[in-house]
């Protein structure tokens, strides 16, 4: 069975979204947009745990220390 990746849509600039990278380990900092007290990851106002994943559009985003939510790939709809 597969598990269910919540489809959150577009991010909205008005609302709460940690940073987007393609590969953390591409930067040698932590970007000054991240909230390293959250404990997880935001994406429009709504809170993720660590290790979670979204979809956003077609993309696959994972949520990852320390609030950074990282590109995994393209995804089909269901």
């Amino acid at each position: 069975m597969k598990a269910h990746v919540p489809d959150v849509g577009a991010p909205d600039p008005e609302r709460k979204t940690s940073p987007i990278v393609d590969a953390y380990e591409e930067y040698e900092e932590i970007p000054p947009d991240v909230d390293l007290e959250a404990g997880g990851c935001h994406f429009n106002d709504a809170a993720y745990a660590f290790g979670q994943s979204v979809r956003s559009g077609s993309e696959l985003l994972c949520c990852e220390k320390p609030g950074i939510w990282v590109r995994k790939g393209e995804t089909r709809p269901d």
